[in-house]
């Protein structure tokens, strides 16, 4: 019985464990301000918008959303929306006193379809529809925690959270509430991703995991420089407040909200990536493309983890009915 537990405890901790062995800041920076909402349990997604940081609990709560003042770390505004969410575990912004919370969390890889909602936040309470929007993977289900939206076109990204690594789907440009929105895949990212944001030039990207974040080119997603994070309980919420700055959030009760600076040489001080050439090249404002990805198999390393571990599990079962 104990063996069995182990196991199962192994299993739910690795993603935390990898996270955490990836490396924290040496000297981590003091706290902006700490969340002091005792309803804020488990910070997830992160946005900032109008002075007010916004951010959701992970999945369990109910379908509202916190705007905070960073000042004090008050609940100023909640905002609640019609439905019962799934697992929500995003926010992107989605223009002045709005954003896009993402109800995209599938732990278990067996949703259809997942879900964004577009809802107003700011001062005092308020209860809203939202407009909803389910959006389906082309090559099945997947976890992920990181919703991000283009600052010039408002073009949804979602990236999933894999140990073997992530991938990044580009939404369509004009979302449909009456039926399914396929997403459409870009390309791989890093393990683990738990957020992330755009930069103000849109060229670039920024994503975390428990303990780092990677800035990355878009749309060609090529890795212009990681950096460690201050280090936190379980980091999962990351929003961009300026071109070199990001504010960080992590689950726990009065959980500290970090301000980091990006460090010199990366994207910030960096030129921006080349645009296609005009004759070939989007209309002005437009999110440049590159070429889809096409889905083909999936790595089957994830499947043959998952087998091993199914056997062991099968086999620690076997044992433990065994007669005495």
């Amino acid at each position: 019985m104990v063996l069995r537990e182990g196991l199962v405890a192994l299993v739910v901790a690795l993603p935390f464990g990898i996270g955490a062995a990836l490396g924290a800041a040496e000297d981590p920076p003091r706290a902006a301000f700490r969340f002091a909402d005792p309803a804020i349990v488990e910070s997830s997604g992160l946005v900032f918008t109008d002075g007010l940081v916004v951010t959701v609990n992970d999945s369990g709560d109910s379908a509202r959303v916190f705007a905070v003042d960073p000042a004090d770390g008050r609940t100023v505004g909640v905002t609640r929306w019609a439905g019962e969410p799934v697992d929500v575990e995003a926010l992107a912004p989605a223009g002045p006193g709005e954003v896009w919370v993402g109800d995209i969390g599938d732990n278990t890889a067996t949703r259809d379809t997942i879900r964004v909602t577009r809802v107003p936040v700011g001062r005092g309470e308020r209860q809203v529809e939202g407009a909803a929007y389910d959006l389906a993977y082309p090559d099945g289900a997947a976890d992920a925690e990181a919703l991000l939206a283009h600052p010039d076109t408002g073009r949804l990204l979602v990236v999933t959270k894999s140990v073997l690594g992530g991938r990044v789907y580009a939404a369509p440009e004009r979302l449909r509430a009456d039926r399914v929105n396929q997403l459409r895949p870009l390309g791989g990212v890093m393990p683990l991703v738990t957020d992330g944001g755009f930069l103000p030039d849109g060229r670039h990207l920024v994503l975390r995991d428990y303990s780092r974040a990677v800035v990355l080119t878009f749309p060609r997603l090529e890795d212009v420089g990681g950096f460690a994070l201050p280090e936190q309980q379980q980091g999962e919420g990351l929003a961009v407040t300026a071109r070199d700055r990001l504010l960080v959030s992590t689950e726990g009760r009065t959980a500290p909200v970090h301000d980091v600076r990006l460090p010199a040489g990366i994207a910030a001080d960096r030129p921006p990536a080349s645009p296609p050439a005009p004759e070939t090249g989007p209309s002005p404002g437009a999110v440049p493309e590159v070429p889809e990805e096409q889905p083909g198999p999936r790595d089957p390393t994830q499947w043959l983890i998952g087998v091993g571990l199914g056997l062991v599990a099968l086999m620690v079962l076997v044992r433990s009915l065994r007669p005495r």
